[in-house]
């Protein structure tokens, strides 16, 4: 009766711990996903997000980062997701690396109070990279015409299907520029005067997590578990917060008519497939 009657008390009245609430940002940032690639952007985020900031007696949030980057306005939408809320409700937010935080998975990691990494974790890589494949000569071979229509003489900027311009590249490269400034400032902001006078640390290079704390990329080397006991006790407790689930363990899907899922099934299935190539070469960069 003691035990059940313990439960109900809110457990900042309970001498049995901190509970810390936990939540794994894990994957390549990308705005699309599907049920079959699930992706890590701010619309999946966001509702674990808003359960673990909302957990009133927690006196910090405990954020495991593992991605390789990908889209920067998901990066920068994340990050200033977690700063809003922890502004709001007044708690830390203790970031932790695992395999890799690089480029915009680093830019998530900077909403951190603090950053933990492994000492072999990979941190780093601020810059900003855009790639695609050039198929100008294939139409030729195998006899296709291309045929596009524009009003705006930009319109067809970077088309793969034509040879590439002098002009288009100075723009793309441009606009890289601007979001590698974004980038930059962002570092700067929250990382300030730890930062080594490297030149190396913007330039798109990566290190290893004890590299980083060097440089001043990272806090300090651990693991989530043991650096919330060390902070709040040996009684301290971690909370994994997950994301809703139906009764029979499922996300609840979108009503459909029955006939007509082939064909968004099919579709889906190649979507996923060209998101987890993507993935993957995101991923490999690292050696991972």
């Amino acid at each position: 009766m003691a035990g059940f009657l313990k439960k109900l008390l809110p457990r900042r009245f309970r001498k049995d711990g901190q509970t810390i609430p936990a939540i794994r940002l894990h994957g390549a940032i990308m705005a699309g996903g599907s049920q079959f690639r699930p992706a890590l952007n701010l619309a999946t985020v966001a509702p674990l997000l808003e359960k673990a900031f909302a957990v009133k007696e927690a006196p910090a949030v405990a954020i495991s980062v593992n991605s390789p980057g990908g889209s920067p306005v998901q990066s920068r939408l994340i990050y200033q997701r977690i700063r809003d809320l922890a502004e709001e409700k007044k708690k830390r937010v203790l970031i932790f690396v695992e395999d890799v935080a690089a480029s915009g998975g680093y830019m998530i990691a900077l909403a951190g109070d603090e950053i933990i990494a492994d000492p072999s974790s990979i941190v780093g890589s601020i810059g900003v990279v855009s790639g695609g494949f050039g198929f100008p000569e294939l139409l030729k071979k195998i006899g296709v015409e291309r045929r596009i229509y524009t009003a705006g003489e930009n319109k067809v900027v970077l088309d793969p299907f034509q040879p590439e311009k002098e002009r288009d590249v100075e723009f793309l490269k441009s606009l890289q520029l601007d979001i590698h400034d974004t980038f930059i400032e962002m570092v700067k902001a929250r990382r300030g005067t730890l930062l080594s006078d490297n030149p190396d640390i913007f330039s798109g290079l990566f290190w290893t997590g004890r590299r980083g704390r060097e440089l001043g990329l990272v806090d300090g080397l651990g693991d989530m578990r043991g650096e919330v006991k060390r902070r709040y006790g040996e009684k301290a407790r971690l909370e994994l917060i997950q994301p809703s689930r139906s009764l029979f363990g499922r996300r609840q899907p979108g009503a459909a008519v029955a006939g007509s899922l082939a064909a968004p099934l099919a579709a889906s299935a190649v979507a996923g497939l060209v998101e987890a190539i993507e993935e993957r070469a995101l991923w490999a960069r690292f050696g991972l």
